[in-house]
């Protein structure tokens, strides 16, 4: 594994990179499984078709209603580009780059929609004010997440009963 290294006040920190990276993964998946979940109800054909085309104003509006009813206004957004992996030997999967701004925490990343799952593979983090250690900065990311999150509105999701999470290795299972 790829070691992290960061000089910090006159001292070294070390701690696998991937460790941090699935860690932080794991805490936007876990933020995410009600959204995935509304973002599957979407025919996949018309995934496809509006990647195709270039048609990401039409996958905006989706990704927008997806979210108005678990996060407050304007934190995660949708990225305005994704593509499709499909090919004659699996099922399609479709890929939307998106973003996360809250507190000062800044997240790219990309949400795979398959069948089966929906996956989170993290491509940019930033924070406003990142602390040294970076199992504090972790905390900044899930304390953003859950300050993000509307309060109270599980019950309104279409599929509240359906969403169950596996959140192993950054996985949705939806």
């Amino acid at each position: 594994a790829a070691l992290l290294r960061m000089e910090c006040k006159g001292r070294e920190m070390r701690k696998s990179g991937d460790a941090y990276t699935l860690e932080r993964e794991h805490a936007l998946a876990s933020g995410l499984d009600r959204v995935a979940a509304e973002l599957r109800m979407v025919d996949l054909q018309d995934y496809i078709a509006f990647i195709r085309l270039d048609l990401f104003g039409n996958l905006e509006n989706i990704v927008n209603s997806s979210t108005e009813l678990h996060y407050l206004p304007g934190t995660l957004k949708f990225g305005m580009s994704g593509d499709v992996e499909m090919g004659w030997d699996g099922a399609p999967r479709i890929c939307l780059d998106m973003v996360f701004e809250h507190q000062g925490v800044q997240a790219y990343f990309r949400l795979g929609l398959s069948d089966q799952r929906a996956t989170v593979e993290m491509t940019f983090l930033s924070f406003a004010d990142a602390s040294c250690d970076p199992d504090l900065n972790t905390q900044m990311l899930k304390d953003a997440l859950a300050s993000a999150r509307l309060p109270g509105r599980k019950w309104i999701s279409r599929l509240a009963a359906l969403a169950d999470a596996d959140l192993s290795q950054g996985e949705v299972a939806v």
